[in-house]
């Protein structure tokens, strides 16, 4: 299959290749997007759930040193928030402003997620637009007088090519689609679990004012 074999493919499709190719661009711009900022936000939630794991009782400094730690990971809005409101409430009113938390980063973590899904019923759709075009070029020749039989089978192999391009997008999509969308399960329970700990370790504590004592916790790399 050269470069003028697929020009030729093109233009039996009337540029439905064209268009599956650049629904192919945009979905892996999307996986590889969404992979790099989902695998690194699970990792570096599994170093917060350590740390906080090692912790016997959060004080106000050792909130802050792990909300600094944190970066710009989802848990640090959690953190932030316990540290901001942990000496104010406790218990059940302190675990719905976590709640609420996590509820704002959600929309965060499938952002764009929403693309791969309309790809995957987009293009074994248009793949399929595009090969019914070529039929109509496949059966056209018929209309001219001596035409070969070989000459209808050879387009409608051609046309079939714009379905079955269009199926293998879809399919590619569909297993990235999955995938990521089970990350972002396991950052959500991730969450979950941080705010669980946080609300254990605050629970019969009292908070001491930041800059009032000096501790050594750090997440481990």
């Amino acid at each position: 299959m050269d470069f003028h074999y697929l020009l030729h493919i093109a233009a039996y499709s009337d540029g439905v290749i064209y268009a599956l190719a650049l629904l192919l661009l945009l979905e892996l711009a999307v996986m590889i997007d969404r992979f790099w900022y989902l695998r690194r936000t699970l990792l570096g939630g599994s170093r917060v759930v350590r740390a906080l794991a090692r912790t016997g009782v959060l004080s106000g400094a050792e909130l802050e040193m792990l909300r600094r730690a944190a970066g710009r990971l989802p848990e640090a809005v959690l953190l932030e928030m316990a540290r901001l409101h942990a000496d104010k409430v406790r218990g059940e009113p302190l675990a719905q402003r976590l709640d609420e938390a996590i509820m704002l980063m959600a929309p965060e973590l499938d952002r764009r997620l929403w693309i791969l899904d309309t790809i995957i019923t987009l293009a074994p759709l248009l793949g399929l637009f595009g090969t019914i075009l070529g039929m109509f070029h496949a059966f056209g020749v018929l209309a001219t007088p001596g035409t070969a039989p070989t000459a209808v089978t050879g387009g409608v192999a051609d046309a079939l090519v714009a379905t079955a391009s269009g199926i293998f997008i879809a399919m590619l999509g569909l297993l990235a689609y999955n995938g990521l969308n089970s990350q972002v399960r396991l950052i959500l329970h991730q969450l979950e679990s941080v705010k669980t700990m946080i609300l254990n370790r605050l629970d019969g504590a009292p908070v001491v004012p930041l800059g009032a004592e000096r501790t050594g916790l750090r997440i481990p790399a």
